[in-house]
């Protein structure tokens, strides 16, 4: 028997320094998780909060079928999706003239951009873009389950991606032209 499987059957019992243990384990890598749904740090803290409310409250039903880091990172992402729903500020319709002004796709180098600088850029992008980027590409869900996740259609989801991708590079090549006027 693993030492996270005994912990996770201590937090079971309700032991408070077994649920204390798992929640160190675990609270860095989901609040990063929470800050890429959030674009404020605060909200991403009680994103954090709530969400490990609900993974003691349910961890009865954590079967071992799966890991238990990918079973509690979903309650993190769910968390933060319905934190971000509750405040009606996550729109997914697109205008349609809003579509036809964005730039065509093009190739953007982001070698050399810094981790925290590109986190900033989707952090900037608007929230139903920025949801479904997170979830596409760096949760890595398909969009047939992000529509199942979010109550949206795959369409909506994959437009909603292409105008975030859209954004990005808009943003990036911004930034390289402001850094090759800086040079000059």
């Amino acid at each position: 028997m693993t030492d996270e499987r005994r912990l996770i059957e201590a937090c079971i019992r309700n032991e408070r320094t077994a649920q204390r243990q798992l929640y160190e384990m675990y609270a860095g890598k989901f609040y990063a998780v929470a800050v890429r749904y959030m674009k404020d740090e605060d909200d991403a803290a009680d994103v954090l909060q709530d969400a490990f409310v609900k993974v003691f409250k349910y961890i009865n039903t954590f079967r071992f079928d799966c890991p238990f880091e990918a079973w509690s990172r979903r309650i993190v992402i769910n968390t933060a999706l319905k934190a971000l729903q509750k405040r009606k500020r996550m729109g997914y319709q697109i205008d349609a003239n809003e579509l036809t002004n964005q730039l065509s796709e093009k190739a953007v180098d982001i070698s050399n951009m810094a981790l925290e600088q590109l986190m900033c850029l989707i952090h900037e992008l608007p929230e139903g873009c920025q949801a479904i980027f997170n979830l596409y590409a760096i949760e890595g869900y398909k969009h047939h389950e992000i529509a199942d996740l979010l109550g949206i259609s795959e369409g909506t989801s994959k437009s909603q991606y292409s105008r975030a991708k859209q954004l990005l590079q808009q943003k990036l090549a911004d930034i390289s032209e402001a850094e090759i006027r800086l040079k000059n």
